[in-house]
């Protein structure tokens, strides 16, 4: 990067393309560094140098580009392309694809494609046992305890909107559970960290200006987040429109503004639910949750909040799982040999679950299991503390019936 900066490198050197690419970008050397320096940042600028520069990257990275501008840049298009999805999805496609190993025949690329989509797909198990007679309407349990409704805007995410909508519901009832009136603001668009992570700057900035807007009017108020790659992008628009003289006191304000949704709860007396007897949970922490936003403990309180939860410590679970945004599909085969590490430390808890607070994440682990055959159920630690509110009768029986 300096070599680059200092006029000692080319932009366009295949070498300086080739380490930048295939960073993860976890930024898991921050909190090691003694300088303290933000590799984040760096990278990201690094990245805006390849991609106004003209350097040749492949066709995946010019399939992005255009992705980038003229769909993620557009919230109705990107609207109607992840509703197409979800319904190609929920139809069983991807798996059936899959089964039929008809994917296999294309590409490998193509086939962990299909299986990252197959893995959003709901698949937490329900407890079928009688319910307890002491259920409550969610409208009072809140407030049940004499505390005082506070209030949260819920960041729902592109993808998360698009795909992993029963997060965003399962966050809305626990806030609610918890004394929380929870608002979604409809103008709300994507947060921009594709963009940052291919180095579209200017595409992300256009993006954070709109959230911006659209979370203006109330700069008290927090800004609850349930994805770690969400809320590590937001909590540097800051940074990112710092030289913008019209938004860089707003962006600052709005950064401050961002909690992760355990880091919202962790401060707070979260109510105990009911047990989830006979599941073996592992979780593993989020890169961008944990260095980007700094919450290493917040997600396991919430998950103690479930009596007598059988968790087992995951050896490694502060190491990136592969992901890391579009990594997985741009570098293909190093985003592979990082996964087959996280699979085998996964294997070796012999857990039923695995836990982590980032769709990406679970999307990547997901596949990886599904691909190599192993029973594993991935989810969001919001959807094992909802489950578990749902056990101990705090919902009303419309959302007792409903199925993830």
């Amino acid at each position: 990067m300096r070599a680059v900066e200092e006029g000692k490198l080319p932009e366009n050197s295949p070498s300086f393309r080739l380490h930048i690419d295939r960073c993860l970008g976890c930024r898991a050397c921050e909190p090691v560094c003694p300088a303290g320096v933000q590799y984040g940042h760096l990278l990201e600028a690094s990245r805006a140098e390849l991609f106004t520069a003209d350097v040749k990257r492949g066709f995946s990275y010019s399939l992005l580009r255009v992705a980038l501008r003229h769909l993620w840049l557009h919230p109705a298009r990107l609207k109607f392309a992840l509703t197409a999805t979800r319904i190609f999805r929920d139809a069983g496609l991807p798996g059936a694809l899959l089964k039929s190993r008809i994917a296999r025949l294309f590409s490998r690329r193509f086939e962990f494609a299909l299986a990252l989509l197959e893995s959003s797909r709901p698949k937490l198990l329900r407890d079928k046992s009688k319910r307890r007679e002491h259920e409550r309407d969610i409208s009072a349990s809140g407030q049940d305890q004499g505390s005082q409704p506070g209030l949260g805007m819920l960041f729902t995410g592109c993808i998360g909107d698009g795909l992993f909508s029963r997060v965003n519901e399962a966050t809305t009832r626990v806030l609610e559970t918890n004394g929380y009136n929870v608002e979604a603001p409809p103008n709300q668009v994507c947060c921009g960290a594709l963009h940052a992570h291919a180095g579209d700057l200017d595409g992300a900035r256009a993006l954070a200006r709109l959230n911006i807007e659209a979370f203006s009017g109330a700069d008290d108020t927090p800004i609850i987040t349930n994805a770690g790659g969400c809320g590590a992008m937001l909590v540097t628009y800051g940074h990112l429109l710092s030289s913008d003289d019209l938004f860089c006191e707003r962006a600052h304000t709005f950064s401050e503004r961002i909690r992760d949704i355990s880091q919202q709860l962790e401060n707070a007396e979260v109510k105990q639910g009911a047990e989830l007897q006979g599941e073996t949970i592992t979780y593993d922490a989020s890169c961008h949750l944990l260095y980007g936003q700094h919450a290493a403990q917040a997600p396991l309180k919430v998950l103690r909040a479930i009596p007598n939860l059988n968790l087992v410590p995951l050896d490694g679970a502060e190491r990136c799982c592969g992901a890391a945004g579009i990594y997985n599909l741009m570098e293909p085969n190093m985003s592979q040999g990082v996964l087959n590490e996280k699979l085998a430390r996964i294997r070796e808890t012999g857990a039923d679950v695995l836990t982590s607070g980032n769709p990406g994440c679970q999307m990547q682990i997901g596949a990886g299991a599904l691909i190599e055959g192993i029973p594993l159920q991935v989810c969001h630690p919001i959807e094992l503390l909802d489950e578990s509110y749902r056990r101990a009768g705090f919902y009303d029986k419309e959302v007792l019936s409903a199925e993830y």
